[in-house]
């Protein structure tokens, strides 16, 4: 495309305020890429996650205030997928497992990672789909 003198280049894609804008209406790839950026800032931290000097509410709180809003930026016009959901628990349950270490088997006496259920037990706040959820509900109520 051509505007006076400047020539615009045709791309399929493009970052926009820290959002990868796509020429589909899929969101996958906005996704993967807040995945791999909320990775990145999972292994710059993950040594004060296992930390025995910190306590669990401490770590909880690095986990919410440096790597949920990395993952979770523009999380507000997201629709997501059973796929996509299941790939972001999976990711923050992998950093709950860090945060709340393994767990010792009565029975076996073996070391062993915690369960779903147990981190949801011990993990007190909403799962990271259920504020996906309702920051689009709060957006909604914003555009309404």
């Amino acid at each position: 495309m051509r505007i006076d003198n400047s020539t615009l280049e045709r791309v399929e894609e493009f970052k926009y305020l820290g959002t990868t804008l796509a020429n589909q209406d899929s969101i996958a790839e906005e996704i993967k890429s807040r995945m791999r950026s909320g990775n990145a800032c999972y292994h710059s931290v993950q040594n004060l996650l296992s930390s025995r000097l910190l306590s669990k509410n401490l770590k909880i709180k690095i986990y919410r205030t440096i790597i949920f809003p990395v993952v979770l930026y523009g999380c507000e016009t997201w629709s997501l997928t059973l796929w996509e959901e299941r790939k972001l628990r999976v990711f923050e349950n992998m950093v709950l497992r860090r945060i709340f270490g393994s767990k010792r088997d009565k029975v076996r006496g073996e070391w062993r990672r915690l369960h779903k259920e147990e981190l949801n037990d011990l993990y007190s706040s909403p799962n990271i789909v259920q504020v996906i959820k309702s920051r689009r509900m709060r957006w909604a109520g914003h555009v309404v």
